[in-house]
């Protein structure tokens, strides 16, 4: 009995430091796709008033939850019983990611500018006029965010599931669990921060006082009130970046001859007199961003040409 018991508790600490490790693969794996969401999310719920900004914040959230409590279960099924569409459906995810990445650095040429300012105008306008219904507007941002949160909550599992393929059922099941559950709680938690820093900002920068401390917040209110907008930029600019190399680097893995022709380059580079370590640390994610770029550009120009021809008909 005692024997036994201490053979549980050995795989239970197997499983669990299984889990740890694994689930720190596949956060780093999915952080491209966290910092996109994040960004994305944020986005999606800017333009609200204030007072709602978190309702809608939480509703996204559960709309988030739902889209887990639908894809762990699929993918713990496509692993038990069609294990050989990991790898396509990770390929696909990655493929897909470096679409996304691409199709915002060519927005700009794809979409005018007085396309953007007409849409941004017309939010406002009714946001500002009393007869429009706020709720329907607020219901069209949060369903387009969950839209946006299945797709990216998908690659998420996909890549997970990919790290955690060969294991147990057992671990399989904590990893992606756990892995949706700390990102979904990580990333609203950080969005409802996020959209909420301006209200922050303005509360600190109108606070009374002739004290050092009190001035000393109001100068932090006006930081945070000028950083807040560039926080968003960086978000998105960074998300962006991490999705051509978290994309290319899928892709990269799945064609075994470039994969091998990528570590032979950072080999090479090794050699090199005094930077070559550096080289060889940088020259693999170098490569996978310069592939995701131009899978991304392919991608984006089949999408596109498609999209074109069903138009004309």
């Amino acid at each position: 009995m005692a024997s036994s018991l201490l053979a549980l508790i050995d795989d239970i600490a197997t499983v669990l430091d299984d889990v740890a490790v694994l689930s720190k693969v596949a956060a780093k794996k999915t952080a491209g796709v966290l910092g996109d969401d994040l960004a994305l999310n944020a986005q999606q719920v800017s333009g609200v008033k204030a007072e709602r900004e978190l309702p809608v914040v939480w509703a996204v959230a559960k709309g988030s939850f739902i889209n887990k409590a639908i894809l762990v279960p699929a993918a713990l099924a496509i692993s038990a019983f069609i294990p050989w569409a990991v790898t396509p459906l990770l390929m696909i995810g990655g493929a897909f990611l470096c679409f996304e990445g691409f199709e915002k650095l060519a927005h700009k040429f794809l979409h005018s500018a007085a396309e953007d300012t007409a849409e941004h105008e017309a939010l406002l306008q009714a946001l500002a006029n009393p007869a429009v219904d706020l709720r329907e507007i607020e219901q069209g941002k949060i369903k387009g965010a969950i839209r946006t949160d299945f797709i990216l909550s998908a690659e998420i599992v996909a890549i997970t599931l990919g790290t955690v393929q060969t294991s147990p059922f057992i671990t399989q099941l904590t990893v992606l669990s756990s892995i949706a559950l700390v990102m979904t709680v990580g990333v609203y938690g950080l969005v409802a921060g996020i959209v909420k820093l301006d209200d922050a900002g303005l509360y600190l920068s109108q606070r009374g006082g002739a004290s050092a401390l009190a001035g000393f917040l109001r100068r932090l209110g006006a930081g945070i009130l000028w950083a807040a907008p560039w926080l968003m930029k960086a978000l998105s600019v960074a998300g962006t970046a991490a999705m051509f190399l978290v994309g290319g680097g899928i892709l990269t893995h799945g064609i075994g001859w470039l994969h091998h022709a990528i570590e032979n380059a950072a080999a090479q580079m090794a050699a090199v007199n005094g930077i070559g370590p550096v080289l060889a640390v940088l020259t693999p994610p170098a490569l996978d961003a310069a592939i995701g770029v131009l899978a991304g550009a392919l991608v984006l120009l089949a999408v596109t040409l498609v999209n074109r021809v069903a138009g004309k008909r």
